[in-house]
C-alpha cells in the first residue's frame, strides 16, 4: 500500500489498540459521553496500516487505548513497527502489565525527546509504591520511562516526592471534565446543543477498528468516521462540518502543550461562519 504522508501541521498519531482497560476508574476521560467499544483490528492489519505512516523523530505512533497492552497482538505491532519499518513509537499505558510478558526491548520506545516515550499513568486505584518499583525496574534495564498523574488524584504529593527520591520524571496533567479544565472553546463541553460548525484537527487518530475521526469525541462513539487506516487513500486534514458542536470531548478543545512541550496548544481549530 502507498505511504501515508502527513502535513507539516500535524502535532500527534495516536492509534488506540483498544478501547479495554484494567482499571475502570469513574472519571476516565475516555467513557465521558457516548461510549462504545468496537471490533479490534488484528496485529497483522495495525501493521499493515501503521506502518506507511510516514514519520519523523518529533512525530512518534503513539500506541494508547484504553489500555494498550491488553491487545493481543500488543508485542508484534509494537517489535514489527520498529524492527522492520524503523518507526519511532511511544507508549500510554497504566503500568498494571505483568512485566514478564513485556516481551519488548528497551530499544522499541526510545527516542531523542524531552518526556519519556513509556508514559505510565498515575490513578487513584494504583497502588504507589508497586507502580514506581516497576518503573525502576525498566529504567535498570534501560527503558525511558515517567510517571503521569491526573491533578484531581490525592495521592499526586506523595507519588512526587517518591519518584523525586528515586530519580524517576513524574509531572501532573490537568484533570478534565465539563467542570474543570482549561480550553480553548469552552462553550463546546457545556453540554449545550450549539448547532453546527467547522471543525479541523491536527491529530491523526486512528481507532481500535482502523477507523480514522476527526476528533476524540467521534472515536469514543464510534461515529463519523472520515475513512480507515487501511483505505488506499486516507481524508485530507481539513475543516469538516460538525453538528455535535457543545458535547466534544476534553481532550479535543483543551489547552495543553504539544509534542515539544509547548504549552498553549489546542489539537482542533473551530470556525462557526461559513456553514
Amino acid at each position: 500500500m502507498k505511504p501515508i504522508t502527513l502535513p507539516e501541521g500535524i502535532n500527534y498519531v495516536a492509534a488506540f489498540l483498544t478501547l479495554r482497560c484494567d482499571l475502570n476508574c469513574d472519571y476516565c476521560l475516555n467513557r465521558q459521553g457516548d461510549f462504545v467499544i468496537p471490533n479490534e483490528m488484528s496485529a497483522e492489519d495495525w501493521i499493515r496500516g501503521l506502518s506507511r505512516v510516514q514519520t519523523r523523530s518529533d512525530l512518534p505512533i503513539t500506541l494508547q487505548g484504553g489500555e494498550p497492552t491488553m491487545h493481543l497482538g500488543f508485542c508484534e505491532i509494537a517489535n514489527t513497527l520498529h524492527y522492520k519499518y524503523i518507526k519511532p513509537l511511544d507508549l500510554l499505558t497504566n503500568g498494571m502489565f505483568d512485566l514478564r510478558n513485556f516481551a519488548i526491548s528497551k530499544d522499541v520506545f526510545k527516542r531523542n525527546a524531552k518526556y519519556a516515550s513509556i508514559r505510565f499513568s498515575f490513578h487513584t486505584k494504583t497502588n504507589s509504591i508497586a507502580l514506581a518499583m516497576k518503573v525502576c525496574e525498566m529504567q535498570i534495564r534501560g527503558y525511558e520511562v515517567g510517571i503521569w498523574g491526573l491533578s484531581n488524584n490525592p495521592l499526586n504529593k506523595y507519588m512526587k516526592d517518591l519518584c523525586k527520591g528515586l530519580n524517576i520524571d513524574f509531572r501532573e496533567k490537568e484533570y478534565l471534565s465539563k467542570d474543570c479544565g482549561t480550553y480553548k472553546y469552552p462553550e463546546a463541553i457545556s453540554g449545550d446543543s450549539n448547532g453546527a460548525v467547522l471543525c479541523k484537527t491536527s491529530e491523526l487518530i486512528v481507532g481500535p477498528s482502523g477507523h480514522i475521526f476527526k476528533c476524540h469525541a467521534d472515536m469514543y462513539a464510534n461515529r463519523d468516521s472520515i475513512g480507515h487506516i487501511l483505505d488506499e487513500d486516507i481524508p485530507d486534514f481539513t475543516f469538516r462540518e460538525c453538528k455535535n458542536y457543545g458535547h466534544c470531548n476534553p481532550c479535543d478543545i483543551k489547552l495543553k502543550t504539544n509534542r515539544l512541550q509547548e504549552y498553549g496548544y489546542c489539537a482542533v481549530e473551530i470556525k462557526k461562519e461559513n456553514i
